[in-house]
């Protein structure tokens, strides 16, 4: 029976899972995270007003349930297990490890405080462990730069009032704080005219709900002649005649950063070009929107140079890799089904045909030539996790959830993993009448 390792539970590794069971339920699937949680990016990065989004996780969580996966947690690529013992103990490898780092905006003044990636802050907001402690320095004034969807959830979230997160998981904490900041003026800019925005027009119109937001445009000329485009439509539909604001909202179009300025070593202003035009903006902080690359240095990069198929994924025999981690941070996550189906398609014509596995026969494996698989990382890690830990996790979140919010996440480490290897409860002891 081939044994296959996903590396990353989010849907990427979800997606290919569903996909390589799909084609051949025969496989024995691994699906193996640094955390003791799985759905990665649903959970994480899925902003937490989002509800309707992370709902793929039911979806998701079929495979764990009904369909025989097993979810290994607290496994970290590169310290708990290396590529090449993975590839002893299994058939098949796929890495679906995502791309969580925020890429820099490499200007002058890049280093100064009060400057954060909209990955980061969303992570921070959705009690990811690693940013759990990075609060956010917001202020009064904000400026996004950026104008994808990520940008749009930052922003989107930072304009709503305490009433707006009703049903969301956003914990009360980061509302107390996002209105103890006092957010008022949000500018948020891109290099493109509107009706070349990255962001998809469903997340303007929903900005567009909230009654208490003052929206104005600036560089709408730009586009000029694109006014069916469904981009320019939404931006325009804005309101900008609301009589009482709390937020007042900025889009600028066709501006390119140049330069951050500020004042005892904190961010103060941000200065931006246009053509023979230049725009200097007042700012308390500064969140960047442009995009996301590897936690992990070199790998993707390493790998990409020698992969046989880069728009597949198939790096080497028996070696894959899936979802943002091959192909960059473009498409949703429905997006990333379609690709997962494709590279299952081709790790099963691979193992068909002899191709798939990339150590030589007997080479860490048991009895019979059969590689060991999740054995292995057993006999060396005694303190992995699994589905079950994850229940637990699962059940005291829903259990502490406040009124309003649909679950209150554990943000410690700590916490989570003993949670997640607190024994199972054994039997009722019976009663008797003594």
């Amino acid at each position: 029976m081939p044994k296959i390792a996903i590396v990353g539970a989010g849907p990427s590794g979800c997606y290919v899972a569903q996909a390589l069971l799909k084609l051949d339920k025969t496989l024995e699937v691994d699906i193996l995270d640094r955390l003791p949680v799985p759905y990665g990016l649903v959970r994480y990065g899925v902003a937490p007003d989002h509800q309707g989004t992370k709902a793929v996780s039911r979806q998701f969580a079929r495979l764990f349930e009904r369909q025989g996966v097993r979810f290994i947690g607290n496994v970290t690529l590169g310290e708990t297990v290396t590529l090449d013992e993975l590839r002893a103990a299994y058939d098949v490898v796929v890495l679906a490890l995502g791309l969580s780092k925020d890429r820099e905006l490499d200007l002058p003044g890049r280093d100064l405080a009060g400057i954060t990636g909209a990955g980061a802050v969303t992570r921070h907001w959705n009690d990811h462990p690693d940013e759990a402690a990075q609060v956010p320095h917001l202020g009064n004034r904000v400026v996004i730069v950026g104008q994808g969807n990520v940008a749009m959830d930052v922003l989107r979230i930072l304009a709503k009032q305490e009433p707006d997160f009703d049903g969301s998981d956003l914990h009360p904490r980061h509302t107390d704080h996002i209105t103890g900041a006092g957010v008022a003026q949000i500018d948020i800019l891109g290099r493109s005219p509107a009706h070349e925005a990255k962001f998809d027009p469903v997340m303007v119109k929903e900005l567009a709900k909230l009654e208490h937001v003052r929206f104005a445009l600036d560089g709408i000329e730009l586009s000029q002649g694109h006014d069916d485009d469904p981009r320019v439509a939404a931006v325009t539909a804005l309101p900008q005649d609301v009589p009482v604001a709390s937020h007042e909202v900025t889009f600028r179009f066709g501006w390119k950063p140049e330069r951050l300025s500020g004042e005892e070593g904190r961010v103060s202003a941000a200065y931006f070009s246009r053509g023979d035009e230049e725009l200097g903006l007042s700012c308390d902080s500064v969140i960047t929107a442009i995009g996301f690359d590897s936690h992990i240095p070199g790998l993707r990069d390493d790998l990409l140079a020698q992969a046989e198929d880069r728009e597949t994924g198939v790096v080497d025999k028996g070696l894959y890799l899936a979802g943002w981690f091959c192909r960059g941070p473009r498409g949703t996550i429905p997006d990333n089904r379609l690709a997962a189906q494709d590279l299952a398609t081709r790790i099963v014509a691979d193992l068909a045909t002899g191709q798939a596995t990339g150590q030589t026969t007997g080479q860490a494996t048991g009895q019979g030539g059969e590689k060991p698989g999740r054995a292995a990382l057993v006999a060396t890690h005694p303190d992995l996790t699994d589905y079950d830990g994850w229940l637990r996790i699962d059940a005291a979140e829903l259990a502490a959830c406040t009124d309003g919010r649909v679950r209150a996440k554990v943000a410690d480490l700590e916490t989570l993993l003993a949670l997640a290897c607190a024994p199972a409860p054994g039997p009722a002891t019976p009663e008797t009448d003594e």
